[in-house]
């Protein structure tokens, strides 16, 4: 497996992106995540968005983070927001999640970010096991779904 960064909205990315929103759509019966991003969050060195390719060159997982500040959405200064970790269904297993994750924080860390922060959902037990497994805490909820029953919001210290 390879991992490259590029844009939020390369064609592979959008790909990637369309096939996990299918996914939290079928998760959650609804439109899938509409949190408002635009491929500028993710440019360095305010953020960065990276893709796995499997041997064959195909797209398998995606991963980014972007800066947030404190704002009226519960961020705090320093924050770096982890977004769209996907792994294909087929590609799953193999250690590519955490993979990204780690070289996502490593980026987020040297572009002095404080801690990293993420929202999931109770209907995707095993990303949650994947962040708890990876030093993630629960936290005070942010962002788009903060008022949502179903999200669930984790932090990582990253110094």
């Amino acid at each position: 497996m390879h991992i490259h960064p590029r844009p939020f909205d390369h064609s592979d990315a959008v790909r990637l992106n369309d096939q996990v929103q299918l996914e939290y759509a079928e998760r959650y019966g609804d439109e899938g995540d509409v949190t408002p991003l635009d491929p500028t969050m993710f440019e360095p060195p305010n953020g960065l968005y990276l893709l796995a390719y499997d041997a064959q060159g195909r797209p398998v997982a995606t991963g980014g983070w972007r800066s947030q500040e404190r704002n009226d959405e519960g961020y705090s200064d320093g924050d770096a927001e982890l977004k769209r970790m996907f792994v294909i269904p087929e590609g799953r297993g193999n250690g590519l999640a955490r993979r990204i994750l780690a070289a996502l924080e490593a980026d987020a860390r040297a572009a002095g970010r404080f801690r990293m922060v993420l929202e999931t959902g109770d209907q995707q037990p095993e990303a949650i096991a994947l962040y708890a497994s990876s030093g993630y805490a629960p936290c005070e909820k942010f962002g788009h779904y903060r008022t949502y029953d179903s999200s669930r919001c984790f932090a990582k210290p990253l110094r």
